[in-house]
């Protein structure tokens, strides 16, 4: 298989004269950024009114993209790795829809258009990142909303509420925690985002307090992921720590990032020792009964079982994107009063849903995402690229075990990030420094310079 789009793509349109432009429209980015953003804050993006505006917003600025292309003269596309499998994606589920082979036509199309967004905010913010300084900006946004959705989080925790924003009571139940029903979400989340403080607190563009602050933010995020009692969610944070504990030993760096790790090791264990107290030691004492139920037949056990028996009765190209809840009663095999709307294992039910193509495109996917983001963190500490593509990485590392347990990849604000997040990972694009793009913008306008009075042309 090739290895995805690799070069950038030029197209100038007729009787047009392309100008050179260090940027992009800024406005794109942050827009994309935005509606990112606003996806947990509507309980996760769920419900059909925060499905149609995180859509109707990609589209958009994807319209506004375009729109600015033509207006230059030039449609320039920047080629990413991954854009391969994800067309590839986009192919499988035009198959089912044209060939009908889904169970149910509605559901695929509806999943469809939700996929449809994830690309477009991928590419757009593949095409509008370019300068160190959008990624420092869009770096302490990140933190500053981690660190307020984490707060607010705690403080709801704390008030013992079950309503979302002491306001809405969840038509189903659940275990609420921030903006989420499922606590297991809200951990998804801030796997994805707390690598951006604690990269940025291990790298030479942070110093003096804010090295400090962005210790503390990253800590709060931590610390909310273990007092929302989500296993897995602990279970993800280790293997991103250790992840990001392997480079630094291997990079054998100084005592300076040795002190910004104890430091915020410090305030985690402080935090939960504060906050989380006899119920945390409760909730990390459970891991070996409950995992002992689960192996000896336990729920998720057995909707795993029936979800793989599912998958097997159509193995090529599966049930039909997004078809789970509706296919999935006749294989269940246990008794229930719950509407079981997803499979407890994101790769299980996209093995269902799109069979074993799917399943290969998917696989291609996270092999193309680890090969060329890894290219580029030798020099992590001190190059904005790589510390930008290692925060990425191991955002989308946390998700990626974590959907072994549970389905983060199902909910759109999280699978919206995590797609953003794989796609400025792999990217094959330097995002520019200030001083390089001032030699750019040097070298354009000496080659623009006419000829010298008193000269003509050979």
């Amino acid at each position: 298989m090739s290895s995805g789009i690799m070069a950038s793509t030029k197209l100038q349109l007729p009787g047009t004269r392309p100008e050179w432009k260090p940027a992009p429209d800024s406005l794109i980015l942050y827009g994309v950024f935005a509606v990112l953003l606003f996806g947990p804050l509507a309980f996760g993006a769920v419900e059909p009114w925060s499905i149609f505006l995180l859509e109707a917003a990609a589209a958009l600025l994807f319209c506004r993209w375009i729109y600015q292309q033509v207006r230059g003269g030039a449609i320039q596309i920047r080629g990413n790795p991954l854009f391969g499998p994800m067309l590839a994606f986009a192919a499988v589920v035009l198959v089912q829809l044209l060939f009908r082979i889904t169970a149910y036509t509605h559901d695929t199309k509806e999943s469809a258009l939700l996929y449809l967004a994830y690309l477009l905010l991928a590419f757009l913010a593949s095409q509008t990142l370019n300068r160190s300084a959008q990624a420092k900006v869009l770096a302490g946004l990140i933190a500053a909303y981690g660190f307020m959705v984490a707060g607010f989080a705690l403080l709801q925790a704390l008030s013992g509420t079950t309503k979302l924003y002491w306001l809405r009571t969840p038509r189903s139940g659940g275990w609420i925690y921030g903006p989420y029903v499922n606590h297991n979400h809200y951990a998804g989340l801030m796997e994805l985002l707390l690598p951006i403080p604690l990269v940025m607190s291990l790298t030479r563009f942070t110093e003096g307090r804010m090295r400090t602050v962005a210790i503390a933010v990253a800590a709060l995020m931590v610390g909310t992921i273990f007092l929302s009692g989500s296993r897995g969610g602990m279970l993800d944070v280790i293997v991103q720590l250790v992840f990001l504990g392997s480079l630094l030993l291997r990079m054998q760096r100084g005592p300076r990032v040795a002190t910004s790790i104890g430091v915020f090791l410090v305030l985690v264990i402080g935090l939960l020792v504060w906050i989380g107290g006899g119920q945390l030691v409760d909730r990390l004492a459970s891991f070996r009964s409950e995992t002992r139920t689960e192996l000896s037949g336990g729920t998720r056990t057995s909707l795993n079982k029936d979800t793989l028996r599912m998958a097997l009765k159509r193995p090529v190209l599966g049930w039909g994107l997004g078809t789970f809840p509706i296919v999935y009663p006749q294989f269940r095999t246990f008794y229930t009063n719950f509407y079981v709307n997803e499979a407890h294992d994101d790769y299980l039910q996209f093995l269902a849903e799109t069979g074993v193509v799917g399943f290969i495109v998917l696989l291609w996917f996270i092999w193309l995402l680890y090969r060329n983001a890894l290219k580029k963190l030798e020099n992590w500490t001190t190059e904005i690229n790589g510390s930008a593509a290692l925060a990425c990485l191991l955002g989308c590392t946390g998700i990626l075990v974590h959907s072994f347990v549970d389905f983060n990849l199902q909910i759109p604000a999280n699978a919206a990030w995590f797609y953003v997040l794989a796609v400025l990972a792999a990217s094959p694009h330097a995002i520019e420094t200030r001083q390089r793009v001032r030699r750019l913008r040097s070298r354009h306008a000496s080659a623009s310079l006419p000829d010298a009075p008193g000269e003509f042309p050979k």
